[in-house]
């Protein structure tokens, strides 16, 4: 069985990159643990986000998804860290990885390692994650579906578990340019996002070399989980290997 080995206290990335999702808007809501907050398409239509769920305790529907979870898992986009501190109580080894310097802030006061990192970033244990989360509408990293899927192959092992959220009850497949926003109309960096619904989610899954293994509502919410397409049964055995921190 792999083994990584997560920090005690969490990183940061250089501060001069621009993040869209550390602007003003989004960090007071979570100082806070209040909304509204809306992702704002360039129409002006509005996505509500659900800061409060978010910052609360893990509910029923996040707990079914972690008991899903497999080997170590990479909370991606972890946010406040309600996730990363779950799984921390159950005793698994977590990491929660965001672009928010305030929500990497706020998971590690609930004493979830987390650090300020995107997925495109080097990460640690890359190729030996057991699980992946893609929760709270994070499939639209990036706006390219098909490029964080490929990404998502690179972090885990090769029979690794993804387990990503989309939207319910439409087969929808949506490429957007938003920034975040709040009742007072003030907006941060525009960037581009991504909304799956699962039909759309599985044909790119499909395309991109997964195959779904389940798919489940819970809470008004849907998940579905995805293994990758093993190319040779034979080599699909994960490497047995520990992973340090880069420069312990």
């Amino acid at each position: 069985m792999s083994t990584v080995r997560i920090p005690a206290q969490s990183g940061r990335r250089d501060a001069t990159e621009d993040h869209p999702w550390s602007a003003d808007p989004y960090a007071r809501a979570l100082s806070t643990g209040r909304g509204p907050l809306f992702l704002r398409r360039t129409d002006g239509w509005l996505l509500p986000l659900d800061v409060e769920r978010w910052c609360a305790d893990a509910d029923a529907a996040d707990l079914e998804v972690l008991r899903r979870c497999e080997g170590a898992v990479l909370d991606v986009g972890c946010g406040p860290g309600r996730l990363v501190a779950a799984l921390g109580r159950q005793g698994r080894r977590v990491l929660g990885i965001d672009v928010s310097e305030a929500a990497v802030a706020h998971a590690a006061r609930l004493g979830g390692p987390a650090l300020h990192r995107s997925v495109f970033d080097p990460l640690p244990g890359e190729g030996r994650w057991g699980t992946a989360l893609l929760v709270d509408g994070n499939i639209g990293i990036g706006g390219d579906p098909r490029a964080l899927l490929d990404r998502m192959a690179q972090l885990l092992t090769p029979r690794g578990l993804l387990m990503a959220e989309t939207v319910p009850d439409l087969d929808l497949d949506e490429r957007i340019q938003v920034h975040v926003t709040d009742a007072r109309g003030t907006a941060g960096t525009l960037f581009p996002w991504a909304r799956l619904g699962t039909p759309a989610l599985l044909r790119h899954a499909e395309r991109a070399g997964w195959r779904a293994v389940d798919q489940w509502r819970a809470g008004g919410r849907s998940f579905a989980a995805l293994r990758r397409i093993a190319r040779n049964a034979g080599t699909s055995r994960p490497r047995t290997a520990t992973t340090t921190w880069p420069g312990d």
